[in-house]
């Protein structure tokens, strides 16, 4: 018997014993395997993919820390990814540091396999903090009214040992006829939660987990597949599922779920590149039209590389002298293409046209 007080030291490896591959879900892994190949396509269309990494991400890492109750405003986050040396609250921090562990996770399963070593580098990271796996007992996991309702397993051994499983499942050869990968991805990410294996941060660096699983296996090329909004959006759903297979082996009703998060990400997230694309041609008509003495590709797609854009950025592009980038972006505030913002002593170019696209 599950009994939530005690820390859950029997929690079983996976595969679970369960069906996880009925007809329901392997109908609805098809739909949301074809959203996420349609995704995959639709972000190798971006001339300049490094946009979708550095502003997609930041959208959900603010997501992914709202979970958390780590609070922000876009406007807050874009400016302090655009400026990183001034101040910035503790919670833009947050943000950034998740954009940072993210990024560090998509360079390094370039190179090595997704392992507890780097489940580690992501979570400290996170917290900018000197940590491993958990070795003082006392965590649970509380409810608003301060009810224990789960208590994860306890003792550095045991979560080594279940970290290890993990990482065996993740990579086991399915073969012809093998499971899923993208129910595969379910069962991983409520394993990974189940084990909570840091002092903090786990939930964070689960959600990242689950982005560079995705890409490990090929089913994409770049980390754009960003979960988060679905779950704020489904949150009960999202802790009942999850407390629903610990207690219950409730394992269908979260695969689906899981299943119907990366199909609705998918399509929500492909429409978005396909109307950021959309609004850069129309920017590259417009100035390339009204004004020819500053249009360059590399201009538009470095004022498309995140909403908020300063002189410093086309100088570091090699666009030209501080007076010369300096009279482009002016050019383009005047055709209304940015619009300027004097912020203390820095003046941003905001291009509110991505700022829409990307935050709505």
């Amino acid at each position: 018997m599950f009994d939530r007080n005690q820390p859950f030291n029997k929690l079983p490896a996976l595969p679970p014993a369960a069906d996880v591959e009925t007809a329901a879900i392997l109908k609805k892994a098809i739909t949301a395997s074809r959203a996420l190949a349609e995704l995959k396509g639709m972000a190798e269309r971006m001339p300049n993919q490094a946009m979708l990494i550095d502003s997609l991400v930041l959208q959900e890492a603010r997501a992914s820390s709202e979970i958390e109750n780590i609070l922000t405003t876009n406007d807050e986050i874009f400016k302090a990814a655009s400026d990183e040396a001034q101040p910035a609250s503790p919670e833009a921090k947050e943000v950034l540091r998740y954009r940072q562990a993210l990024n560090h996770g998509f360079r390094q399963i370039k190179e090595r396999p997704l392992a507890s070593s780097l489940f580690i580098e992501i979570a400290q990271i996170i917290k900018q903090a000197e940590f491993s796996v958990r070795r003082t007992p006392g965590t649970r996991i509380a409810n608003s009214r301060g009810e224990t309702i789960y208590t994860p397993p306890e003792g550095e051994s045991i979560i080594r040992d279940k970290l290890r499983d993990l990482e065996n499942f993740m990579h086991a050869e399915d073969g012809p006829g093998g499971m899923d990968v993208l129910v595969k991805l379910a069962l991983m990410h409520y394993q990974f939660e189940a084990i909570h294996p840091f002092p903090d941060g786990n939930g964070r660096t689960g959600r990242i987990l689950n982005i560079l699983f995705l890409v490990e296996r090929g089913l994409l090329n770049l980390p754009v597949l960003y979960l988060s909004r679905y779950i704020i959006d489904h949150k009960p759903a999202y802790y009942e599922g999850l407390r629903r297979v610990t207690e219950e082996g409730a394992w269908s009703d979260w695969v689906l779920y899981m299943l119907d998060a990366v199909e609705q990400t998918s399509l929500r997230t492909r429409q978005q590149i396909t109307d950021i694309l959309a609004l850069m041609e129309t920017v590259r008509e417009q100035v390339q039209r009204e004004a020819p003495s500053v249009y360059s590709k590399d201009l538009i797609e470095q004022i498309f590389r995140q909403p908020y854009c300063k002189i410093q950025f086309l100088e570091r592009a090699g666009m030209g002298t501080r007076q010369t980038c300096s009279k482009y972006l002016r050019e383009l505030e005047r055709l209304g293409v940015l619009q300027g913002q004097k912020m203390g002593r820095e003046i941003y170019f905001i291009n509110r046209g991505l700022f829409e696209l990307l935050t709505r």
